[in-house]
């Protein structure tokens, strides 16, 4: 068993989705693994992770949109507001989502679907540089 360990940093554009699958695909391809299990890791309690479809960019917009209404950006439905507006809500759209995802490795590429990429969703309104720990395992 071998094992691979990285961590990137993504500079995002404030609240939305940045694609990162080029940059986790590089290191996988540079890992030496072959056959093994991928795992991401966002060091963050405001943005988040996912796999997520990356033909349509309507996709990413239509899930900007259903996050906006779904946790409002109201100061006065939150106590902590010390760090602005959208940090709670920020937190309520991380915690509603993924801190870590898995995905695994064949033959030296990730097994992803036809229409999926990885993505860093940012829930801050603000650009942020954010840390994603990337580690494989495998043969």
């Amino acid at each position: 068993m071998k094992q691979a360990h990285s961590a990137v940093t993504i500079r995002t554009q404030g609240q939305g989705l940045t694609d990162i699958t080029a940059r986790v695909a590089g290191f996988v391809r540079t890992s030496g693994i072959r056959d093994g299990l991928l795992t991401l890791f966002i060091q963050h309690t405001s943005a988040s992770l996912t796999i997520q479809e990356n033909a349509d960019p309507d996709v990413l917009s239509d899930l900007n949109d259903f996050f906006r209404r779904v946790v409002k950006e109201d100061p006065n439905l939150y106590r902590h507001t010390t760090e602005g507006s959208d940090d709670m809500p920020a937190h309520i759209r991380a915690a509603l989502t993924n801190v870590q995802i898995s995905i695994p490795v064949l033959t030296g590429s990730m097994v992803l679907g036809t229409w999926q990429g990885i993505y860093v969703f940012e829930h801050r309104a603000r650009p942020h540089d954010r840390q994603v720990v990337l580690h494989l395992s495998g043969t």
